[in-house]
This record gives structure tokens, sequence and C-alpha cells, in this order.
């Protein structure tokens, strides 16, 4: 599915432990590359983005209120949504040692420059060496994008990539790739225990969830194609019909950044007007369900998406996002029902609105 070998892949309970893990793994390396006993490059420092998970944001902010690594989070560009190559690279210390990227945005859909970071720190790495300076190890979080679009690690030239089951129909279970763990590239615990998973992640296998993964992932690397050209064929039309229904001038799309490709299952847009905040407009929905942000970080109430100020989205603009994701199974007779529950949504909120 991801282009590995079977003994690069450790099984996790979920993205959010392999991502700690990378984090972990990262510093602990660099802490034992030091060239002689009493040598010291200083505290470990990561090189991520503004607009991660929280499974790579948060852990980086822990360990630097303990002390014990720090973090630049690089802005998106409010152009392109991405995470620019060479803002990243700008941000590269000599105590540099990972660099993490998200394969593309959870809330966005923008597919990020992964594979041309992942050359240019390989040129910088040997630079580094020379200069007797940790190698920069390259992690990206492909949560979003397996299932969705190609994901092949000989193509993307990381050394780490953050498999997530439930994200392409596989049960609640995640994967972390590595090139060579233990010996190409550092991979070490944080559990220790029974020596499960060649001692890397012990604990006894959660066997029919791992089967459960398999299979999915079969599933994936044979109709991949096919998934992709549904959902973008689906999603397209949903872009369109709302376009059609509200006016261009009434819906803006957070997720088209010039120059940028995005998931092909994800729309992220605002209906503009006073009044209609992403969660008002929902409130009034009777047969759609969906979040104003990443289904996993629903509890933040009436604030703006952080992901999509982040990108650039004006304020009033963010606050009345929606993002809506389609799937394998959706057809154009859902979309057609949802704009509809829209439609009948904002013309109350309008109504409730009007002196």
């Amino acid at each position: 599915m991801v282009g590995g070998r079977p003994e690069d892949i450790v099984f996790t309970s979920g993205g959010t432990e392999a991502n700690n893990m990378v984090i972990h793994t990262a510093c602990r390396h660099y802490r034992q590359s030091q060239a002689r006993p009493g040598d010291s490059w200083g505290m470990p420092h990561v090189v991520t983005s503004g607009v991660e998970h929280d499974s790579i944001r948060l852990p980086l902010e822990q360990l630097g209120k303990d002390g014990l690594a720090e973090a630049t989070f690089v802005a998106v560009s409010p152009q392109s949504g991405r995470a620019e190559v060479d803002d990243i690279l700008a941000a590269i210390r000599p105590t540099t040692c990972l660099v993490s990227i998200m394969l593309a945005n959870n809330e966005t859909g923008v597919i990020m420059p992964v594979t041309e970071l992942s050359q240019r720190v390989q040129a910088l790495n040997q630079r580094r060496v020379a200069e007797g300076l940790p190698r920069i190890l390259v992690h990206t979080d492909a949560a979003q994008m397996i299932g969705k679009g190609c994901v092949d690690v000989q193509e993307l030239g990381v050394d780490y990539l953050t498999i997530v089951g439930h994200k392409f129909y596989g049960p609640r279970i995640g994967a972390l790739y590595v090139r060579g763990p233990g010996t190409t590239t550092p991979l070490h615990p944080m559990l220790f225990g029974g020596g499960q998973e060649r001692s890397f992640r012990p604990g006894t296998e959660n066997t029919p969830m791992i089967a459960g993964l398999g299979q999915a992932a079969e599933l994936v690397s044979k109709n991949w194609e096919a998934y992709e050209a549904h959902m973008r064929g689906v999603r397209d039309y949903l872009e369109a019909r709302l376009e059609a229904s509200f006016g261009k001038q009434r819906i803006h799309f957070n997720s088209h950044f010039t120059g940028s490709k995005c998931l092909c299952n994800t729309s992220n847009f605002s209906i503009l007007g006073p009044g209609l905040q992403g969660q008002r407009v929902l409130s009034r929905c009777k047969t759609l369900l969906a979040s104003v942000g990443a289904a996993c970080h629903s509890e933040k109430g009436d604030r703006p998406s952080s992901i999509l100020l982040s990108s650039g989205i004006p304020y009033d603009v963010a606050q009345n996002a929606l993002r809506l994701s389609v799937g394998r199974d959706t057809t154009r007779a859902d979309i057609d029902l949802v704009v509809q529950d829209l439609v009948q949504a904002v013309a109350q909120l309008d109504q409730d609105q009007a002196p």
C-alpha cells in the first residue's frame, strides 16, 4: 500500500502513538549521537508546520515546557495553504534532528510538498555529516492521504510515515513505516515489556485489528485510483451545487489555494453572511451531520479553526466554515439532499435576522 517492506512496518495503537514515537526517537537518537562523552550540540530541535495534527503539536509543546527539546512551527503560506520547502529549510538549525510535515492537511485538504522537502533535506544531510552535525530525519503523517491518492515511501523519500487505519475504512489501529527500523533509521521504544514488534512496540499485538488493517490496505492497493476518481467527482459536484444554490458571491471555498493540490474528498467552505457561523447552520440542518473543523477536535465551540486562521482565511469567513468529506459510497443524490438541507437552514437563519 505504501511501497515499503514488511520489516519496515511497526504496528501501533493509532496515529497518535506513531507520531509520538517518531518525536521520542528523534530526540533520543540526537542525544545518543553526540560524538564523544562530554560533547554537547545543545538541545534537540524539531521543525514542523503550524497546521499539524495535535499529536505532533502537543508533544512538541510539552517537550518545550519540560526543557527537553525546542520546536519551530513554520507558518503555511496564505497564498498556497502549504508549508513551503524554502520556509521549512530556513527554520533548520545546527541542532535540528527532525522535520515533520503532514502529507495532507485534515481541514483544508491541501497536499504538502513532502517529496521535494525530502530531496532537499537529503542533500543538506550530506553537507551536515561532513561538518559533524546530526542527520535530520524526515517524517510525514500520511493519515489523511492514504486511500485518497498515491502514497509511495520510495517516491516520498521519508524516513518515517504514519498510517491510520480508520482513515481508509480499516479498524481503529495504526502503524508506523520506518525505513530499516533500528538499522538504516533509528527507532526507540516508548514502552518496555514482552518484546513484541521486535521490542520496538511491546505489548500483546491486537491480531484481529492488525488483520483488518491488512485487509483494508489490500483494498486500497488494488482500488485507490477508482476510489480517488469517484470521490473527486462527487466532491466537485458538491462544490458546483453549492455555487449554483447560494451564488458564487456567497460561497467561499477555504480549501481552494492557487497552485496547490487538494485531497479528492475534502471540501471546506463558508456560506458568507452575518449569523451564519458553522455551528448555527448545522444546528438548523435536518439531515446533514458534519463538523466545522477536524472531527477529532469538535469540542472547541464557536471559535474558528486555528488551522483556517493559520492558512490566511479571514476570521469572519473562518467562523462560518463547514468541512464536508465525501466517501467511497457517497452519491450525487446524497449531495442533492445535503445542499437542499443547507439551503433551508440558511433560509431559516436569514429569516431570523430579518428586521
